[in-house]
């Protein structure tokens, strides 16, 4: 097997070819745009490359590029590149808002039903209150949350390691508070069916579906945390999306960005009823219009949809 090495890290598989890109200023990063048929004004280039790199805003020109060459397509200007990024970016906020809501409504009841039917410390100490959940990640899993009760520094949990030195762990509705969300979902899927069933029923879907909207609320909230590409990814974490006629009327394509923007919508008609984000969501989408919606995967008639319309009234 090759390898490839570069920096100190070594890619299995690689082509054994060196890199042999140039470092360019700010003002050779300008002209090589503009040698590839980039248009519009060279010191406002320079000055958005100087806080937003030429690597990350290389993804927003890419669709502009003429087929098989490096070379841009006639009548692409930078600021048109530039409003790309920007709806991507106030795309990802408004992500973030819904993600935000769904998170700690997930979180709040998990803690409530799951307390309710074993305890405040079933969760560490009664297998039987996490019935799916193996040896090897029930260990992984308590030796996360030591982790993250060792380092945190709220006040909460300082006054309960102080006032309850001989507890070895918080009860459960301070656990999840400073538990990544990843580990909450996973203490979700393997509860028992009663517990899934009932966090289920407050979103309004079937506890898989939910799991699975779970996993990729998750996936989003790190892909906005971490300022990524957004608008016209291919989802790695899709959501399941059920067969109700609903959802085929039009149909949602649950790997691209527009499915995900669909579940926070039905999540929030059922957490947080009256919201104004699908309102919100339609005046970004107004007013970045020339935003090529076949890339989000946006049906055409998506606003009169029965899974919109309503939060759009």
């Amino acid at each position: 097997m090759r390898h490839a090495h570069f920096g100190g890290f070594s890619f299995l598989g690689a082509a054994n070819v060196k890199y042999q890109k140039p470092v360019l200023t700010v003002e050779q990063q300008v002209e090589f745009l503009i040698s590839r048929g980039m248009a519009g004004d060279a010191n406002e280039m320079a000055e958005r490359l100087a806080t937003v790199s030429y690597y990350r805003l290389s993804a927003y020109w890419h669709p502009f590029r003429q087929a098989g060459t490096e070379a841009l397509r006639p009548g692409t200007t930078f600021d048109l590149v530039w409003r790309r990024y920007r709806f991507d970016r106030e795309l990802r906020l408004l992500v973030m808002d819904a993600v935000e809501r769904i998170e700690v409504a997930a979180r709040t009841q998990f803690t409530y039903h799951h307390a309710h039917a074993h305890g405040a410390f079933a969760y560490a100490s009664d297998p039987t209150s996490l019935p799916y959940l193996n040896h090897a990640r029930r260990l992984a899993l308590q030796e996360s949350l030591g982790r993250e009760m060792a380092r945190s520094k709220e006040a909460f949990v300082e006054h309960y390691k102080r006032r309850y030195a001989e507890s070895p762990c918080l009860p459960i509705w301070m656990a999840t508070e400073i538990m990544p969300f990843g580990d909450v979902v996973r203490m979700i899927t393997n509860s028992d069916k009663a517990v899934r069933n009932a966090i289920a029923g407050v979103f309004g879907v079937p506890r898989g579906i939910l799991e699975s909207w779970l996993l990729t609320v998750g996936y989003a909230r790190n892909i906005c945390a971490h300022h990524g590409r957004l608008w016209n990814r291919v989802l790695s974490v899709a959501p399941a999306i059920p067969r109700d006629v609903a959802w085929t009327q039009p149909v949602v394509n649950g790997k691209r960005t527009f499915g995900l923007l669909t579940i926070c919508n039905v999540c929030l008609d059922r957490i947080s009823p009256g919201h104004r984000w699908a309102k919100r969501l339609a005046a970004l989408l107004d007013e970045y219009a020339e935003v090529p919606r076949h890339a989000m995967a946006t049906p055409q008639d998506w606003r009169t949809s029965s899974l919109w319309a309503p939060a759009l009234a």
